[in-house]
């Protein structure tokens, strides 16, 4: 369980397969996820070929992608931006999750 009760497991992994459920999380792991699909749908070689055709070869110039990466001022910049949000996506979850318990 989360801390806010839900019976998920959190991943920092952008592509994640669980069972039948294909997830992708961050704005280019959408083409991750698409390539994962592509592969498990058709072959590992068509997914290779789209890729090709696509010429997706990510190289970001900047390895602050991820917290445990990124510099803490930036880092701290982020988490005190987006405090609203995340205090009120919190909340959402613990409901849905009590939910889950009862």
């Amino acid at each position: 369980m989360t801390e806010v009760g839900l019976p998920v497991m959190p991943s920092n992994e952008r592509v994640v397969q669980d069972r039948n459920r294909l997830t992708g999380g961050g704005v280019t792991a959408g083409i991750d996820f698409g390539l994962t699909l592509a592969s498990l749908l058709r072959s590992r070689e068509e997914a290779e070929w789209v890729q090709l055709v696509i010429e997706y070869a990510p190289a970001p110039p900047f390895n602050a992608g991820l917290p445990e990466t990124a510099p803490k001022p930036l880092y701290e910049r982020l988490m005190h931006s987006r405090s609203p949000a995340i205090s009120a996506a919190r909340e959402k979850a613990a409901r849905i999750g009590a939910k889950f318990r009862s």
